[in-house]
């Protein structure tokens, strides 16, 4: 999660590079550099996810990874550690199965037809993409937005870079104290309460201002929403269908970043009714939502469904 602030620091620093370059091809050539970095400096040094190189069936790679994890961390993984999947584990033994000897079990594949056949996973992604959808809406809606505003649109960029900052160190701190759900619902509907007053008081004098904080509010409480929206993604699907559930997700945020321009054209306070309706209803949505804090992370489909039937029968 602590990703996001470099995040917010590279709005808050592309205020000042846009200022810099106002030319929008210099300016896209200065916002390029960092992708290029980045190929070059940090994705060689990224290593795979032991979890997907499991249930792919390539346990020895995957309790490589988990020694050399150890061993950056000060510690040692034991001769005889085995690795395996959450449904095979009580069969460990008897099939041996993932000794970390070069031994290669059996792969086991997931896709978005798995995720839509079965009724559990089939509402929850539903439900994740409906609010990651309305959730891009507001956060992209309100940057955008500023030009609606009437003030320095380089400071009021900068500013919402800035109150970024704060709502992802509370998501964090806040996120195993009070669990994902009343989270995400608390601040999807922090950010509507403000954007709906951001649509009713004016836009011209000293309102400006009032309008400004109110969407300075707004996009914090929708950052995080949008930060802890990962991890509760990633928590809601096992490992074998979590990269198609979480890119399905992810997806519907991006249709909704493309469809805020034409929110944000209407002008007025009707950008900021719309963003407040988009906060309300997400607010609502995650209320079907189960909570996941302190919930195992499952691996397979068969073991997220025992799991769950096993959780409900001990509630």
């Amino acid at each position: 999660m602590s990703t996001f602030y470099f995040f917010s620091c590279g709005i808050a620093l592309l205020s000042f590079v846009a200022f810099i370059f106002p030319s929008w091809r210099s300016l896209y050539i200065a916002s390029s550099i960092p992708s290029i970095l980045f190929l070059v400096v940090i994705l060689p040094f990224v290593s795979e996810s032991p979890r997907w190189f499991l249930i792919r069936g390539k346990a020895d790679k995957a309790l490589k990874i988990m020694k050399n994890i150890a061993k950056t961390n000060g510690k040692l993984l034991p001769d005889g550690v085995s690795l395996a999947l959450d449904e095979d584990a009580g069969e460990n033994q008897n099939n041996e199965l993932a000794e970390g000897q070069g031994k290669e079990v059996e792969a086991i594949s997931g896709s978005l037809i798995d995720v839509v056949r079965s009724r559990l996973t089939r509402v929850r992604l539903f439900l994740s993409v409906a609010i990651n959808f309305l959730c891009s809406v507001v956060y992209y809606g309100l940057s955008l937005n500023v030009v609606n505003l009437g003030t320095n649109l380089y400071l009021n960029v900068f500013l919402n870079a800035v109150a970024e900052m704060p709502a992802f160190l509370l998501t964090a701190v806040l996120l195993d104290r009070f669990g994902r759900k009343p989270l995400a619902i608390g601040t999807l509907w922090f950010s509507g309460f403000f954007c709906v007053v951001g649509s009713l008081v004016g836009g011209y004098g000293k309102w400006k201002v009032v309008r400004m904080v109110c969407g300075i509010l707004g996009i914090f409480g929708m950052a995080g929403t949008y930060n802890l929206l990962f991890i509760y993604t990633v928590e809601l699907f096992p490992t074998v269908v979590r990269n198609a559930a979480l890119g399905c997700a992810a997806q519907a945020a991006q249709m909704g970043a493309i469809l805020t321009p034409f929110v944000v054209v209407l002008g007025g306070g009707l950008p900021f009714a719309v963003f407040g309706i988009c906060g309300v209803m997400g607010g609502l949505l995650a209320f079907c939502l189960p909570e996941t804090l302190n919930r195992p992370l499952y691996d397979t489909m068969g073991g997220m469904e025992e799991g769950e039937n096993a959780f409900r029968d001990d509630a």
